[in-house]
């Protein structure tokens, strides 16, 4: 299925009251970072890159992880064709990805105590509070402390590349 037909159906807007309903299931069990952002819907294109390169099992894992998670907004940002160029592109998807990854469960208190995180992949994540906003490599956190059962997820407006 391409990329940009995931575009037109995607939920633009990442709600922390609905990813947090969704992170638990009927019985309060919480799902993990995969399933939570699949149960999300606002996830779509994150959730196919994450297949596409690989990384279903390692998102399934114990952890603990933090994930910056780029809604289906931040990845709207991109032009179609350089987002499918990078799909194609394992080796360059599974880079990208790990930029969003953090070992360790790092809540929202946590982050703004933080200037900077290591990411999986061993890149450096800088971290700034400003006028009450945290911004991740400068991606804006939009909505924090979405708890599953190996880590926690931070919504982020922009796909973090570098």
């Amino acid at each position: 299925m391409k990329l940009t037909k995931i575009f037109l159906s995607a939920v633009v807007t990442a709600s922390l009251a609905v990813a947090s309903f969704v992170s638990a299931d009927h019985h309060g069990a919480k799902k993990d970072i995969v399933d939570t952002a699949v149960a999300a819907g606002s996830f779509t294109t994150l959730v196919t890159a994450v297949q596409a390169a690989d990384l279903v099992a390692t998102l399934k894992g114990k952890g603990p992880f933090t994930v910056f998670a780029p809604n289906d907004a931040a990845f709207a940002k991109i032009p179609a064709a350089t987002l499918n160029g990078l799909v194609a592109d394992k080796e360059a998807l599974t880079g990208v990805l790990g930029f969003h990854v953090v070992s360790g469960k790092f809540l929202a208190a946590d982050v703004v105590g933080l200037d900077e995180v290591t990411t999986i992949t061993g890149s450096t994540l800088t971290i700034k509070v400003m006028g009450g906003s945290v911004y991740v490599n400068g991606s804006l956190v939009i909505a924090t402390d979405i708890a599953t059962s190996n880590g926690v997820i931070h919504v982020i407006d922009t796909v973090i590349t570098k």
